[in-house]
C-alpha cells in the first residue's frame, strides 16, 4: 500500500505525504515527528541523503540498530510520519496547522492494525496525537508537563505503547547532546518493547 495514495485527494494538494509503499500489517512502531520540512526532498523516505534521514539514522544506530535507510526501518517493523503535513511559515508551528493535518494523522495511524508503539517526537507530536485521543474518546494519552519529566513514565493506549519524547529532526538535535541521548535512550526503551 503507497501512503501517499491512501491519503492525498484534490481537497489537500498542499500537504506532503509520504510516498512510500508499506505492508501495514508488518508496522510494530509509528515515530510521530512534528512537522514536515519546507523541502520534501529533505523528507524521510526521500533518501539516505534527506536531512531528515540522516539524523533518524544517526539516533538509530547510537540506540544499537545499525540501518543505512529509512526503508530498512520499514522492514524491520519502523514506520515514521510527520504529525503536520505543511511546512512552517514561522518559527513557530501555530494550532491552526496542527488541526489542519488532524485527519490525515487519524487516517494514517488507522492504516497499522498491529502497532504497538507510538513514539512522540516533540511536543507538536505529542499535542496532535492527545488531540485525536481527546476526539475519539474525550481524554488525553499523554498529560501536560515537560518531556523530560513525563519520558520516565510509562504510558499506553489500549495495548499499544506511548513514548513521549523529542523532536528528532533538525540539526540542533545533533548538536544538542542531553536531548540526544534522551531520544536514544528512549528508542532503546522502544526496540526493547518490540523484540
Amino acid at each position: 500500500m503507497n501512503i501517499k495514495k491512501q491519503l492525498e485527494s484534490t481537497d489537500n494538494k498542499e500537504m506532503f505525504f509520504n510516498d512510500v509503499d508499506v505492508k501495514p500489517s508488518k508496522i510494530k512502531v509509528i515515530l510521530i515527528n512534528e512537522i514536515v520540512p519546507n523541502n520534501e526532498n529533505d523528507d524521510f523516505y526521500v533518501g539516505t541523503n534527506s536531512e531528515y534521514s540522516k539524523t533518524i539514522l544517526t539516533l538509530f544506530e547510537h540506540a544499537g540498530l545499525k540501518v543505512n535507510s529509512t526503508k530498512e526501518l520499514l522492514n524491520k517493523g519502523i514506520y515514521i510520519t510527520n504529525a503536520v503535513k505543511t511546512p512552517k511559515e514561522t518559527t513557530e508551528i501555530e494550532k491552526e496547522k496542527i488541526v489542519d493535518s488532524l485527519a490525515y494523522l487519524e487516517k494514517e495511524l488507522a492504516l497499522f492494525p498491529n502497532c504497538e508503539v507510538i513514539m512522540l517526537m516533540g511536543d507538536v507530536a505529542r499535542k496532535a496525537y492527545n488531540m485525536i485521543k481527546k476526539n475519539q474518546r474525550g481524554q488525553i494519552i499523554i498529560p501536560n508537563g515537560s518531556t523530560y519529566k513525563l519520558r520516565k513514565n510509562a504510558y499506553f493506549d489500549g495495548d499499544c505503547r506511548v513514548f513521549p519524547s523529542y523532536i528528532i529532526t533538525g540539526k540542533n538535535i545533533l548538536i544538542e547532546k542531553s536531548k540526544f541521548q534522551m531520544v536514544t535512550e528512549d528508542l532503546v526503551e522502544m526496540l526493547k518493547v518490540i523484540k
